[in-house]
């Protein structure tokens, strides 16, 4: 199984320079070994009921270190990286309109709104992978010449961090995500150059500074209590939507999605069914815990007015969801140290994806928190009620009707719920 982050471990991932995800070889990963990251192990994923066993990894290291986080994505390892595609061929996983039918999505909108993705280090394949990625899917050009596209350091030049193949692989995956979701949006990537919160909140304050109104974060770790401050310093920014992954070890809860400035995003299992709606998910997770969508009561974090679930005295995670199974996972093209095609999964993939939904939906009130917005449209999302992440007894770790943490208020169903 994963070797995964426990909650009293040291908070958040260490700042590696080389990744456990450095050489990806006919479906099996190896990486040497360096006190920079955990050890390779090849992991088991158990399944939702909407998917089968699958075999995954995970791209960013453990914790190591006070003050450090790890990215939330994960590579199946049972299907092989394909670095090029037959004529005929199409990429496994889900693609752009795959997702855009689940969700009932605009396929316009969001022009010249920008999104922006902030994760560490530097991934020097990403914007010809992009670019690979929207072609493929015949989407339209986002390269740097066309204005598209944008690539800076923490703080808004080119001096770009160290280059790591977990953050590169997170990184494909992001900025895919936005693409999939959001094809006419800008992409602003935000490089921060080590996985510390203060470098990470740096690169969100910079991506606020160059005027995205949607800002995704794809990584997180244990709480602290600490967590209060980096709030105001780093996530209290009105009239901007800051998505958050809620983690991928399962019931718990992860900073930054505890922060009450935030829309904390959960994960789903995806399936394509015979329902009206052509889908159905449940959530990605299993009643024994360990993987899947975080979720649960915030420690530290104080309860936002607009969440009126009373299990929880404190901040409750997550707000909403869309799919992060693994098993049902999304095709993603990266080659920095890696083997082109490939199908990822983690929370990851639904923080960035949700920040392309805000991007379509408008931009926020100035004065607004946007992850108040679904509060007041819960009839405008898809209620996911099948399914769990761990054995805590109630709807913190359990889908129901309704409000439940592992998916939130649910998954978008259009983009009204993201709207005030």
């Amino acid at each position: 199984m994963h070797s995964h982050r426990k909650k009293s471990l040291i908070r958040r991932g260490a700042p590696a320079l080389l990744s456990a995800a450095a050489l990806v070889t006919g479906g099996l990963v190896f990486a040497s070994q360096s006190s920079a990251f955990a050890t390779t192990q090849t992991a088991t994923h158990a399944a939702s009921p909407a998917a089968s066993t699958v075999q995954t990894h995970r791209l960013c290291s453990q914790p190591s270190k006070p003050g450090y986080m790890a990215c939330q994505a994960e590579v199946r390892t049972d299907i092989a990286p394909q670095m090029s595609l037959g004529r005929h061929d199409t990429p496994k996983g889900f693609g752009p309109s795959d997702l855009q039918a689940a969700y009932k999505l605009p396929k316009d909108g969001g022009k010249d709104a920008t999104v922006a993705i902030v994760d560490a280090n530097d991934d020097p394949n990403a914007e010809k992978d992009l670019a690979a990625y929207r072609s493929q899917y015949g989407l339209p050009e986002c390269s740097t010449s066309n204005g598209c596209f944008k690539k800076i350091d923490q703080d808004g030049g080119k001096n770009y961090p160290a280059p790591d193949a977990g953050w590169a692989g997170e990184i494909s995956l992001d900025v895919d995500m936005v693409s999939a979701a959001c094809p006419s949006c800008k992409i602003l990537l935000v490089e921060a150059k080590s996985a510390n919160m203060d470098d990470l909140g740096a690169a969100v304050n910079q991506a606020v500074k160059q005027g995205a109104k949607y800002v995704s974060n794809s990584y997180g770790g244990g709480e602290e209590a600490a967590d209060t401050t980096s709030d105001d310093k780093y996530f209290k920014h009105p009239g901007v939507a800051i998505t958050v992954s809620s983690g991928d070890s399962g019931y718990g809860v992860e900073y930054p999605a505890a922060s009450q400035y935030v829309t904390a995003v959960g994960g789903t299992s995806l399936k394509k069914d015979s329902s009206t709606r052509g889908y159905s998910e449940s959530v990605w997770g299993t009643s024994a815990g360990g993987e899947g969508a975080g979720s649960g009561c915030s420690k530290y974090d104080a309860k936002p007015s607009w969440q009126k679930d009373n299990g929880c005295a404190k901040r409750t995670v997550a707000d909403v969801a869309a799919v992060a199974d693994p098993a049902t996972g999304l095709a993603v093209y990266d080659t920095y140290q890696a083997k082109g095609w490939n199908v990822y999964g983690g929370t990851s993939a639904s923080s960035p994806f949700i920040a392309g939904v805000y991007a379509l939906a408008g931009a926020p009130g100035s004065g607004d928190v946007p992850a108040s917005y679904p509060y007041g449209h819960p009839d405008k999302l898809n209620d996911v009620t099948d399914g769990s992440n761990g054995s805590c007894g109630n709807y913190q770790c359990q889908a129901g009707k309704g409000y439940d943490g592992p998916t939130g208020l649910g998954t978008p169903n259009g983009v009204a719920a993201f709207t005030k």
